[in-house]
């Protein structure tokens, strides 16, 4: 008998990579919060390279007119009605995807709250709100990998992405819960990638960092600020986006299969000594 170390790697793990591996073509992908800003761009982007984009949020009018664009550019959509921080709906969801499609290949854990946050020291952060932020962000990240993982395993393939932020790696101060579930979900990537590598599914991490997108925020930076941070990134613009589609499209390919684990930044190379 082989020792672990020397267990023989799968036949397709032996053969050279080609364009077709990083291709997402015919994939089933869930984005949760979809129905607008970074998780809209992906599901956009993931249907035009040919995935069936299910398209998760809690705004379900937002949803619907997400997947009608996906739609009426010829691609492949389905809205789904989604609050992550509810089992039953996202028991729900997962019911409803594998009834019309069979599987599940891909969660792209986007959704999360953010936008609505009043910036304010740590010490005056209603309790009410530090638990809703811990239990959307960190909680209803673990009912989506829970409620997907059945499926993954059953296939012996799966991808999970989650969308962490570069505020963990600031330190960025008055919003305090925001920082502290998005430090939880690089702790989560790592210990579910040992837990469900076995299977064939890889959890990988990205760190965006400050995203210009049609969301209005509670918390931007000043004008000032803003253009301070973009002249510390070593390439000084906006980050928008579509800066993400690469990334989280690759962590979500076929190509992705020896790597998992991994917190990768994407933000012009603000962080990079990380």
């Amino acid at each position: 008998m082989e020792s672990p170390a020397f267990v023989r790697a799968p036949n397709d793990a032996n053969v050279s990579k080609t364009a077709r591996d990083f291709d997402v073509s015919g994939r089933v992908t869930i984005v949760t919060g979809a129905g607008q800003g970074i998780g809209r761009e992906l599901a956009r982007q993931f249907a035009a390279a040919g995935a069936t984009a299910i398209v998760a949020d809690l705004n379900a009018a937002n949803a619907e007119r997400v997947a009608l664009e996906i739609t009426s550019a010829g691609g492949n959509a389905l809205a789904v009605p989604l609050d992550v921080g509810d089992p039953a709906s996202v028991d729900a969801m997962i019911k409803t995807v594998k009834t019309r499609y069979g599987r599940i290949d891909t969660l792209i854990n986007n959704a999360g709250i953010f936008a609505s946050l009043q910036k304010r020291p740590f010490d005056q952060i209603p309790q009410q709100e530090w638990e809703q932020v811990l239990h959307v962000n960190i909680t209803g990240v673990f009912n989506c990998v829970r409620a997907v993982a059945s499926s993954m395993r059953e296939a012996g393939w799966g991808r999970i992405v989650n969308i962490s932020s570069d505020a963990v790696r600031l330190g960025v101060p008055n919003y305090l819960h925001y920082v502290a579930s998005k430090s939880a979900l690089i702790g989560m990537t790592a210990s579910l990638a040992r837990e469900l590598g076995p299977a064939g599914i890889t959890v990988n991490c990205v760190r965006p960092g400050g995203v210009a997108t049609e969301v209005d925020r509670m918390v931007n930076p000043t004008l000032e600020r803003r253009q301070e941070q973009i002249a510390q990134q070593c390439i000084p613009r906006t980050q928008v986006a579509s800066d993400l589609v690469g990334l989280v499209m690759f962590l979500s390919s076929p190509a992705c299969s020896f790597v998992t684990g991994q917190t990768i930044a994407c933000d012009g190379g603000l962080t990079h000594s990380s």
